[in-house]
């Protein structure tokens, strides 16, 4: 009965592999392509050819539509979670409460770990900011159609993947932590603050090398027709999730930790409390009780 089974097996492996160099030799062709491979890797790092007509009005670069789209669906599904989902949240959850209060707690817990003081504000951005470099990295997987100026079919491409927009997202996890050392530590928190001014060049070119990597590896790969047959799927989503999972965790953690050192209390304002709030009690009036 074993031996039956691993000779099934072997033959479906075999079969399985039998189909994929029938695919490959299938796909073997001498058509040409609308731009060399050097204007293709051009083009994702610089994306100055293939623009996308903005209804009309502009033409602009493919990212943007991703961008506009990526937001609207997280807004979409916002407004109905919390139209007709967190109504119905009980105390004990079923699955999806379960994976909507994980998802909350990861960011959550990751703000207070890092940050004591001043830390709810600080889940309500590192969870948007984690959300949508997630979402917005794992877009690129349903290769949503758009047609350029030139005429040409080309996937949209994750909204973080031009250097525009992991510049605004480094920039402005930077703001936040700038505001939030003013907020809490006044000229101190300040220069805390300005002292880290590399930080938003380093975010913003680490998440861009980091997206940027696995889409030329994933534009290679489909360039050249003899490996466009299963490989890039393999390729395509391996690049794809992996990033969207570690540049999410990176940039929430490393602004949950500035804004962490940027806000915490000075030990003067500390011992200032202490003092204020022994006084409050040395004042406090006394009850006895008696018989």
């Amino acid at each position: 009965m074993e031996k039956k089974k691993q000779r099934i097996s072997l033959l479906i492996i075999v079969v399985f592999m039998l189909l994929v160099c029938v695919g490959i030799v299938l796909t073997i062709s001498d058509s040409s392509h609308n731009e060399t491979i050097k204007e293709t890797m051009k083009d994702a790092v610089l994306h100055d050819s293939n623009k996308v007509s903005l209804f009309g009005l502009a033409d602009v670069d493919p990212s943007l539509i991703s961008g506009f789209i990526v937001t609207g669906i997280l807004l979409f599904i916002a407004l109905l979670i919390r139209i007709f989902a967190i109504p119905r949240f009980t105390y004990v959850p079923g699955k999806f409460q379960l994976l909507i209060e994980a998802w909350v707690g990861l960011f959550d817990g990751l703000a207070k770990k890092n940050s004591a003081h001043r830390n709810r504000a600080l889940g309500g951005y590192i969870f948007t900011a984690g959300t949508y470099i997630f979402v917005g990295t794992m877009f690129e997987l349903f290769g949503m159609q758009a047609v350029t100026t030139k005429g040409h079919s080309i996937s949209l491409p994750a909204p973080l993947a031009n250097i525009n927009g992991a510049m605004a997202m480094g920039c402005f996890s930077y703001l936040f932590i700038l505001t939030g050392g003013i907020v809490a530590n006044k000229v101190k928190g300040f220069f805390m603050s300005l002292k880290e001014f590399s930080l938003p060049i380093s975010m913003t070119f680490r998440l861009f090398g980091a997206l940027l990597s696995g889409m030329l590896t994933t534009e290679l790969v489909y360039y050249y027709i003899k490996l466009s047959f299963v490989l890039p799927v393999v390729v395509g989503v391996l690049f794809t999730v992996i990033h969207a999972v570690i540049q999410a965790y990176v940039l929430t953690m490393l602004t949950s930790v500035y804004y962490g050192e940027v806000t915490e209390v000075s030990h003067k304002k500390k011992d200032k409390k202490k003092k204020k709030n022994k006084k409050a009690k040395a004042d406090a009036p006394q009850i006895v009780g008696g018989n």
